[in-house]
Parts: structure tokens; sequence; C-alpha cells
């Protein structure tokens, strides 16, 4: 089977909001701004351009220095920090836990699929330049979500006691965890570079958001990735002004709830608050509440006036973090961004928050789904060619792989639909008679009615009994394939770490992916190396 694509509308891992809004259906175009295609990038650069100042510009680019300043950097990313001082640069976005050595596979394809947009961008818009900006997300506090990655079918996992940003946790106990991967991986070349990587990413940094730069810079820095952490005073200062408006009107949960009527059809992803920021300092994040007057800092006896913490903003912003709900906002303050690339709970957080943007006065960026990606060898390939399979049967859940490929390989037939069609019409014509005479007759020919098409649906459920039996070999081998591209009955590219094909692969996996991956075609990616 070639490298192919299966649309994410027929894939079956889409909720109905993603799908409506890949449709651009009517009733969530009210949610966006534009939609995420080519023609559609010009006048969302005038409008960005409008509305960045060069004094930004200015402040992002001496961050970024002092960010880059303890690590080696590409050429090419060099260029593009320089080039987000001009006023016709603009970025293009993803953001990304500080998962162990990655996480799952979809690490990658958010990143390439943001450098790869950057590229068709500047052929389709060549008097601009573009940035590729991978936003780490520092500031989270959910130590639970990143802690471990799967190789192999092994969980490899950093057992800490972890409180407050991630971004600023020290690195102890990692070289348990890089011990025990080394020792799985074995050997071989590209063995010996992923060990590379670990070492000198967790054992060689101070903390987990360098230990992330470096891993991200050696994979992507010669693409010209930008890494940023927004856990930065000088980043935090251009945010300032946003946070006083949040801490003094309270407003953005009244401007989310005006999504929730379009929304009421689908899951809402996210809650907002009335104050939608959290205090933070080292082992500390927690919640900002406004009770008696007072501003409090949740679980903690930090309490301050009115005064007292507008004072903090203007002293101290590195001290305020935004939420799931402002996070977007602090984004597109401090970069000139179109747009934001994405998974689907992403974008379906982002759809909650058009509003929140209008109230700031702060343009709402394009989203756009990244690239979902399988990836098969060629001897999966082969073997599915051999079972009769293609990539739209193997998107199937299982049972429902069963039955379709049960009835493909009978060779014995029987139509159970046109033999109830028929019981039906010989009962519905028994069912007037029965009208024109007594209740009891009636009665015995809805229970008979009942019996037969009971019977019936038994004798179809035995028939396809005998049948999987008659065919067991070959669908036990199709569901064995299905359960090595789809591991645990579910994506492989949320499950699977993307050491487990670079071991096999080396770099020859990303330059693939690289040429694979075409993110404004929204479609879901079959790679067969």
């Amino acid at each position: 089977m070639p490298s192919d694509c299966i649309s994410y509308q027929d894939s079956g891992y889409f909720s109905k909001l993603m799908i409506d809004y890949l449709n651009e259906d009517k009733n969530v175009q009210s949610l966006y701004h534009r939609f995420p295609n080519l023609e559609n990038f010009e006048a969302q650069i005038l409008e960005k351009q409008a509305d960045f100042s060069n004094a930004n510009r200015e402040i992002l680019s001496l961050a970024l220095a002092d960010q880059y300043s303890n690590f080696e950097i590409s050429e090419a990313t060099k260029a593009n920090i320089e080039l987000l001082k001009n006023s016709n640069t603009f970025t293009i976005t993803t953001g990304h836990q500080l998962n162990l050595f990655t996480g799952p596979l979809y690490f990658l394809y958010k990143i390439i699929s943001v450098i790869n947009l950057t590229k068709e961008l500047k052929v389709k818009y060549p008097s601009f330049d573009f940035v590729p900006v991978y936003w780490m997300a520092t500031e989270d506090h959910d130590f639970d979500e990143i802690h471990y990655f799967n190789y192999e079918d092994k969980k490899f996992q950093w057992n800490k006691n972890a409180t407050g940003p991630v971004g600023r946790l020290d690195l102890e106990n990692l070289d348990k965890v890089f011990e025990a991967f080394s020792t799985q991986l074995g050997l071989g070349e590209n063995a010996k570079q992923l060990k590379t990587w670990f070492e000198n990413a967790y054992l060689k940094h101070q903390n987990l958001a360098d230990a992330t730069r470096y891993l991200a810079n050696e994979i992507f820095g010669s693409y010209g990735l930008v890494i940023l952490d927004g856990d930065d005073k000088n980043l935090k200062s251009v945010f300032a002004p946003y946070v006083v408006k949040e801490l003094v009107e309270q407003q953005s949960h009244n401007e989310v709830a005006k999504s929730y009527d379009i929304l009421k059809d689908y899951l809402i992803q996210v809650n907002p608050r009335e104050i939608n920021l959290f205090y933070i300092e080292n082992g500390l994040r927690e919640r900002i509440v406004f009770e008696n007057e007072l501003y409090k800092v949740n679980h903690s006896n930090i309490t301050f006036t009115r005064d007292e913490i507008l004072k903090l903003v203007d002293t101290n912003p590195e001290k305020f973090s935004p939420n799931v709900i402002l996070r977007p906002l602090y984004q597109e303050i401090i970069l000139p961004n179109l747009c934001y690339i994405g998974g689907g709970g992403e974008l379906a957080y982002w759809l909650e928050l058009k509003e929140v943007f209008n109230y700031f006065k702060v343009p709402f960026p394009m989203i756009l789904l990244r690239n979902s990606v399988l990836i098969a060898s060629e001897k999966q390939a082969n073997k599915a060619d051999k079972l009769g399979l293609n990539w739209k049967d193997l998107f199937m859940k299982k049972d429902q792989l069963i039955h379709t490929k049960t009835v493909t390989l009978s060779e014995n037939h029987f139509d159970f639909e046109k033999q109830r069609n028929f019981l039906q019409k010989q009962f519905n014509d028994l069912k007037s008679l029965a009208l024109k005479t007594e209740k009891s007759f009636e009665n015995a020919v809805l229970a008979q009615e009942k019996k037969q098409l009971k019977g019936l649906d038994n004798l179809e459920k035995r028939l396809q009994k005998a049948e999987r039996k008659l065919h067991e070999d070959a669908l036990n081998r199709m569901i064995e394939l299905q359960l090595e591209l789809f591991p645990k009955g579910s994506l492989q590219e949320r499950n699977v770490n993307f050491a487990e094909f670079y071991k096999a692969y080396g770099n020859d996996l990303i330059k693939k992916l690289f040429e694979e991956l075409h993110p404004l075609d929204q479609k879901f990616t079959i790679v067969i190396l």
C-alpha cells in the first residue's frame, strides 16, 4: 500500500465540533475569525501588522536572546530571531507541554506542521517573512501529565514530588530513567544518538525548561525553529496591562459564556473562572480569587488589597500566570502571530475565546488543526495488502472491522435484511386483519412478530459467529496488525514516543515527515517507512 491519506471526517477519531469546524459549518463560523486557507492569510497579515508594535518586537527579540544565551543556536534560528525585529515578519505558533523526552509522537507533528506552513506562506507571500515558534508550556503545573513516556510497550516514569510551574523543576532522579531507558534501547548508532540526546538534555541542564529547549533545538534547530518560554519577566511586562484589566474588571468569564449558546450541542472543553490568573513562585502555582474585598492566593495564606496587587503587577509581573483562558491571549500579545496550530482538544477551547479577544481588542488568530499521522513499516503495509485491507478498514473500530471483513470473506451469503422486510410485510398484513377482530388476536400477532424477528436476529448472529470461526485465522491476523498500528485501540500518535521509530530509521524519520506533512491539506496522513 502506498503512502496515503484518509480525511479527518472519515477517520472516526475527531469530535463533532472539529468535524463541523473543518467543514466550515455555518453553526460554528461565528466562533472563529478566518478559516485557515492560504488566501485568507493576506488579510490576517495586514490586521496583525497594524496591531503589533515595534516596541513589542524589540522586547520579544531581547527576551529570546536572553533565553538562548546558554545554548548553541543554529544559523537558521539566529536568522529567524533577527527577522522578528522587522515589521514584515510574522510567526506561526504551536504550544506543547514539557513532556519527558517529548512524550507522544504528536509533539513532532505539531512542530513539523508549523515549520512546513511557514515555508508555504513564504512561497505565497514572498514580501513577508514567517518564523516557526514552539511555545513551551513551562508554567503548567500538572506534573502527572508530563512525567512519563512509552517506549516498546514500557512506561518510563520520572518519580518526583513536584509542585509549581513544571519549567522550573530541577531534574533530580532522571539519571534513573536514563539508566533504564539506555538498557532498553540497546545498541546501534540511532540508539546511541537517542541516549546522547536524553543524557545531554536531562542530566546536563538545571531545569525542565532548559532540558526541553535543548532537546527541541537539537531535533529542529536546523529548520529555524524558535523556542519561546513565556515564564519571562520582560514578556510578562507586556502582558501586565491585561493582567490589571482581568483583576479589576473580571469580565473574561462572561465573554467566554457568550460561546455557550453555540457550543451547547458540543462538549465544553474548558470552564473559565471569575479571575483567570494564577500566582506563581518556585513550587507554587495557585489560582487568584477575590473574596471580601481581598485578592487571595488559593490554598495559601497570601492575600493582597487592590492597591497591593496592582503594585505587584507593576513591579513583578512574572508572578502572574495566565490560565488556559488567558494563555492564548498572552501568546498573541507578545508574538506577531498569524496562526496557532494545535490538536482537536486545543482548538476546541480556542473556539470558546473569540469574544475574550474582542473584549481585550487583540486580533484573533487563525486556528489550524495539526497534522495527524499513522506511521507504518513496509512490512506492515505488505501484510495489509495480503489480508485485503485498506487504510479505511484499519481505521475502523475493532468490532466493526471484524464484522465487515467477516462479511467480505464469507462465501455463504444470506440476505437477512431482505428476510426481515419480507417478515415485516407479512405481519403488517396480519396486523391489518387483527384490527378487525378481537384484541387477543392482535396481541398474539404482535407477540409472534416480535418472536420471529428476534429469532431471525439470533440466526444472523449464529451465522456470523460460524463464519468468524471459519475465518478465524485471517481475522486474528487483521486484528493483530490493527493493534500494532493502533496500540491499545487508540491513535499511535497519542501513545508511542518518537524514539521507537527513530531507533529504526534515524534522521530519515524526520526527513520523511517533513516531506509528507502538508498542514493545510488537513487529512490524516499515512507514512510508510
